[in-house]
């Protein structure tokens, strides 16, 4: 399984996970099964609220999931289309979040779970 994690700085399996999926400045695609850490540019990180293309941000690799602290509905909406599953991180490093994947016990993202806006009351849980 190839999961995606949205970071600011590419510090591999120590990496912080971003509180937003599309204004991450990078992200990080783990192979949960073979431990394999693979760093690509964020290539859609200059866009509107709103209309984020989570497909063109990963610049055409493809993963099963994502984990992320929060995300908007129109990227969560993309992503679930295109068979990708987000989660909500549980804080900490990316280590810490595939470890509690593996388990079973990240929440998955729900279309009333997402981000709203970018405002001081915007709903979502970051």
């Amino acid at each position: 399984m190839k999961v995606c994690f949205p970071v600011v700085e590419n510090q591999g399996l120590a990496s912080q996970v971003f509180n937003h999926f599309g204004s991450a400045p990078e992200f990080v695609i783990v192979d949960i099964m073979t431990a394999e850490v693979l760093p690509i540019s964020n290539s859609d990180k200059v866009h509107e609220h709103g209309a984020c293309n989570p497909m063109a941000g990963l610049g055409g690799h493809q993963v099963d999931a994502v984990v992320v602290g929060g995300i908007g509905r129109g990227a969560l909406n993309k992503l679930n289309s295109s068979g990708i599953r987000a989660f909500k991180a549980n804080g900490g490093s990316i280590a810490e979040n595939v470890d509690m994947l593996k388990l079973g016990t990240l929440q998955e993202y729900l279309p009333g779970h997402t981000c709203g806006g970018h405002g001081h009351d915007h709903g979502c849980s970051h």
